[in-house]
């Protein structure tokens, strides 16, 4: 083109544009909205199909979205083949679809004897693959399965479309599921907010972020974010826009607070039955075992061998493996317990700094024996299939495998109630707590107590171990991660009381959980020793702390 050439078509373009004026371009605009993908043509000649054969990838998505809205049995066929690399082309830009026993045309249907050599096949990238997962989406809106038509409409939510907005109207009207109906509305309503504003009218926009103010989530946040950031809104719209966004970020706010809480009950499940057992060392016999710790790691290895063996030897009962490893690891744990008190402990009695870095020995050669068996490096412990998933609730999402940890712990806590209120060696036990010398003098053979109890103890820190399998990671220096805790849970709660000991435990778990997105893990942990500080100063005995003459005087 000459320069005059240029120089009349730009003075027909302006004339044009001063002719048509401001409606006429609004005009244009929104036929352009209407019709971004039917409109769009990979080709001039017309073939719907040519856009597959380009090898430009905008061109390859652009034509899989107009077909699964102008012929969507053609685009089952070619999103299906796309997804599993079974679409070829030629030299020529034939395309074909490889079947079983040959190819075939996918232009005219027909089986073609073709080779190898001259096909190669049609590559997608993530732009691609996005339009398959939302043509794949606008097929399933039709589905008789009213779990695959929520399943379409939440996927057609989260990746909006607007040229998809006729056909989610249309299912939306046939729609009588009304759980599946809300969805379709969300869907319709991210379509409808994802097309220009003179395509749609304030009128439709401002219903749209209605519904997506009152279903609340990520992704109605980020799409009205959008809306409130945009200069092409009214004031109007970016108004009820800004006001949404506020609603539903206090919202996520509130669950996001009651999600960590839930984090904080499963840490704290773990944290309550290894402080429980410290209690007991702890209250009954004074001891400052520094190796309680080490106590939890050995049950978690134990829960490890257990999962191995019965892998090798029963691999029928794998599933089973994590309830089989809970007996396992109490009585190794237990055992060993009694063998470190009538070993070392005894001979310490009276004297609590010896026993301290007693057992702060023991523990560094637990720890070193760990590594000269299992390695440094994390173990891996299988998850069984009755505690994979999760379910909502509300706003939260609530772990199986947390859940019952949180159950574990209870069930725990009772049966040691029940054994120390309803047997002769909790009764023991008990009376050594309040009054050792009184005890002795009444028969009560304390050494034996002393011995079972600190049994009873790493018993119960084994069972701990086993719970932490399923949210820690399994190292060597697994129980350092839960020592420090544990003192602080049985101090915080009352030394020798065992609801003082829940109490401490649930406190410090939600606490450490609660404040860790806001300030971090390290200063969470800060926090906490410090208010704790704080209290002890205030109640050195703890929050419920024991009663009775001996423990007064």
């Amino acid at each position: 083109m000459n320069q005059s050439a240029k120089s009349l078509f730009l003075a027909m373009f302006l004339v044009f544009s001063l002719a048509y004026g401001a409606t006429g371009y609004a005009k244009i605009q929104k036929a352009i909205a209407e019709n971004a993908i039917t409109t769009s043509s990979p080709d001039s000649s017309g073939d719907p199909l040519s856009g597959l054969a380009s090898g430009q990838f905008n061109q390859i998505a652009e034509t899989v979205s107009a077909l699964a809205l102008s012929d969507p049995d053609r685009a089952k066929s070619i999103v299906s083949a796309l997804q599993t690399n079974a679409l070829y082309q030629d030299s020529r830009h034939g395309l074909y679809l490889e079947k079983e026993n040959g190819y075939a045309d996918i232009r005219s249907g027909q089986k073609i004897s073709l080779t190898d050599d001259g096909l190669k096949p049609v590559r997608i990238n993530n732009k691609v693959r996005l339009a398959l997962v939302t043509s794949t989406a606008l097929f399933g809106l039709s589905s008789p399965n009213a779990a695959t038509r929520l399943q379409s409409a939440d996927t057609l939510y989260s990746h909006a479309i607007p040229a998809f907005t006729p056909k989610i109207s249309a299912a939306l009207a046939q729609e009588k599921d009304q759980k599946v109906k809300l969805a379709f509305e969300k869907a319709q309503a991210a379509a409808f907010l994802s097309e220009t504003p003179l395509a749609t009218g304030d009128n439709a926009r401002l219903k749209a972020i209605a519904i997506l103010k009152k279903s609340g989530g990520l992704d109605a946040h980020n799409i009205l974010c959008r809306i409130a950031a945009s200069s092409l809104e009214s004031q109007s719209v970016k108004q009820s826009a800004k006001k949404a966004v506020s609603s539903i970020e206090f919202r996520l706010g509130f669950w996001d607070l009651l999600q960590n809480a839930f984090y904080g009950l499963s840490y704290g499940s773990v944290l309550l039955l290894a402080a429980t057992g410290l209690a007991i060392t702890f209250g009954i016999m004074g001891v400052i075992n520094m190796a309680h710790g080490e106590l939890i790691m050995i049950g978690a290895y134990v829960t490890y061998l257990v999962q191995q063996s019965i892998h090798t030897v029963f691999p029928a009962l794998d599933p089973f493996a994590l309830v089989v490893a809970v007996p396992v690891a109490f009585l190794a744990c237990g055992a060993l317990g009694v063998l470190i008190e009538r070993g070392l402990i005894r001979f310490l009695y009276g004297r609590p700094l010896e026993t301290l870095l007693a057992t702060w020995g023991l523990s560094l050669i637990l720890q070193q024996a760990i590594r000269s068996l299992f390695g440094a490096t994390n173990i891996e412990i299988t998850t069984p299939y009755w505690l994979a998933g999760s379910f909502m609730l509300g706003g939260i999402e609530i772990t199986l495998n947390r859940l019952v940890i949180f159950l574990f712990a209870f069930a725990v806590l009772g049966a040691l109630m029940m054994t120390l209120r309803r047997t002769s060696i909790g009764l023991e036990m008990r009376a050594v707590t309040q009054n050792r010398r009184m005890s002795a003098l009444m028969g009560v053979r304390t050494p034996r107590v002393d011995a079972l109890a600190f049994g009873l103890g790493s018993g119960i820190a084994g069972l701990a171990g086993v719970a932490a399998t399923q949210i820690d990671n399994i190292s060597p220096n697994l129980g350092q991660n839960y020592i420090i805790d544990s003192f602080m849970a049985v101090v915080f709660g009352g030394v020798g009381n065992l609801w003082g000991t829940f109490a401490g435990a649930m406190t410090l778990g939600m606490g450490d959980k609660v404040l860790e997105p806001s300030i971090g893990a390290v200063s969470a942990k800060i926090a906490i020793l410090v208010l704790v500080i704080v209290y002890i100063q205030r109640h050195p005995r703890g929050m419920f702390p024991l009663r009775g003459r001996g423990v007064e005087s």
